[in-house]
């Protein structure tokens, strides 16, 4: 028996495909819901969802370079070999194939995986209608794999997405995706499993799992219901050799759809942080703490100073729902709170000595978090963005010595609150304001409890 590994499936081009054998298969409808016309006869079929939710599904090409080290033989380190050292790091040029959905037609966004795009110097976009659009990079989340693009272009299909929430195991489900670059393919199957974690194919995980057949090339691609709404961005797939055997996983759509949101507004992923730490739910542990529930994330530590420790929770403590929606697993309760923002409100429900409550923690920031400032405009790199507490501007919390935002005059403290006249409440409306927009810019500032201008070009 072969051994089965977790992949992520976007493709890297090679002759596999070219080389492969094509075999023709036949098909029937079964399980199809929609009715069509096939010579007066009535038959279902999903044709006319697929016609509306297809255009939102783009394929994705890139290119660019990644390191491989190279072990040099011994006879050249013997014999010395002046070009070439043990060791040696050389910069290769890569190709690759993934997949995007449209999610915002408006402003031309496409969100995928991570791992499609991650290291590329070009990202080409190719649309259902042949289209052929170069992609600038919003930001991107490698502890989830979600990467925001963004291309100009007019008469866009974006995707409804829907509340991955509701789902359950056996729901239907329709993978739209480009496998070995075959763009716009159509396969579909059922929701297998919901909550999946613990896998290790990234730091926050809270897969879907169907069995609509996924292959390389897949990555970044629509996982959606039968009205053709996103439920989940297609990622990796349990396999042998990178083949489909059945099992793939998708990130749910509101776990991509939070990541987005903050990307769009930060340029990255602006994380909160519970501040608890702990394990899944046993038996050993349930018989230990005579717990009634085998489900669910025990705590065991709680951060002094934390937002679960600012709540009122305690060590002891069993997390069994967030937001109302039922968790299994430690592992599960991390992805679901890895995926919420910085500062927002999230309801736990939790059992304490048998009895069940209820807590509003207030997310906290992560150390680690801090706004992709170059994202917004060349002006602000090397600088720490952070929304103000009273959304009364923007503050800079930190500017790196010799870096253009120091150059042009930002100090740490200052606080943002308009330009050229126009008031800037946070760095959503920073981004906003300063897209597409050249020339000299008045910035207002206040530094030291005082308003200035900053001119900059």
């Amino acid at each position: 028996m072969k051994k089965l590994s977790i992949l992520p499936i976007s493709a890297i081009l090679s002759a596999a495909l070219l080389s492969s054998t094509l075999i023709p298969l036949s098909a029937d409808a079964a399980g199809s819901i929609w009715p069509s016309s096939v010579e007066g006869q009535s038959m279902p079929s999903l044709a006319p969802m697929l016609e509306k939710s297809t255009p939102a599904v783009v394929s994705i090409a890139v290119k660019g370079t990644h390191e491989v080290k190279q072990n040099v033989p011994n006879i050249f380190r013997f014999f010395g070999n002046p070009n070439q050292h043990p060791n040696q790091a050389q910069q290769r040029p890569f190709r690759g194939l993934g997949s995007g959905v449209i999610i915002d037609a408006d402003e031309g966004y496409i969100v995928t995986n991570n791992h499609v795009i991650e290291k590329a110097d070009e990202i080409m976009i190719t649309l259902k209608d042949g289209r052929q659009i170069e992609a600038k990079k919003i930001g991107s989340d490698a502890d989830s794999d979600i990467a925001l693009l963004q291309i100009d272009a007019d008469d866009l299909t974006a995707i409804k997405i829907a509340d991955s929430d509701k789902l359950r195991v056996g729901d239907f489900a329709i993978a739209i995706g480009s496998p070995f670059g075959l763009g716009q393919t159509v396969t579909s199957g059922i929701v297998s499993a919901l909550g999946r974690s613990g896998l290790n194919i990234e730091d926050y995980e809270d897969f879907i799992q169907t069995d609509a057949a996924i292959n390389s090339g897949n990555s970044g691609g629509a996982l959606v219901n039968l009205r053709g709404e996103l439920i989940g961005i297609n990622t990796a797939i349990l396999g042998p050799n990178g083949g489909n055997v059945g099992i793939g996983f998708a990130i749910p759509s509101n776990m991509m759809h939070n990541l987005a949101k903050q990307i769009i507004e930060f340029g990255e992923v602006n994380r909160g942080v519970l501040g608890v730490s702990g394990r899944s739910v046993n038996s050993d542990i349930a018989s230990a703490m005579e717990l009634e529930t085998n489900q669910g994330g025990f705590v065991e530590q709680v951060i002094p100073d934390s937002a679960a420790d600012e709540a009122g929770l305690k060590p002891g403590d069993v997390i069994t729902k967030v937001n109302g929606k039922s968790i299994k697993t430690f592992n599960e309760l991390r992805g679901k709170i890895g995926s919420i923002g910085a500062g927002k409100n999230v309801k736990l429900t939790i059992v304490r000595n048998g009895s069940e409550k209820q807590f509003t923690v207030k997310l906290k920031q992560s150390q680690a978090n801090n706004v992709a400032a170059a994202t917004i405009h060349r002006m602000f790199e090397g600088a720490k963005l952070e929304n103000n507490n009273t959304n009364n501007g923007v503050v800079i919390k930190e500017v790196k010595e010799g870096s253009p935002a120091e150059l042009v005059g930002l100090q740490s403290g200052d606080l943002i609150t308009g330009i050229n006249r126009t008031r800037i409440k946070n760095v959503a409306e920073l981004r906003s304001y300063l897209k597409d927009r050249k020339g000299v810019f008045a910035l207002n500032i206040i530094r030291d409890n005082y308003s200035q201008y900053l001119m900059i070009r």
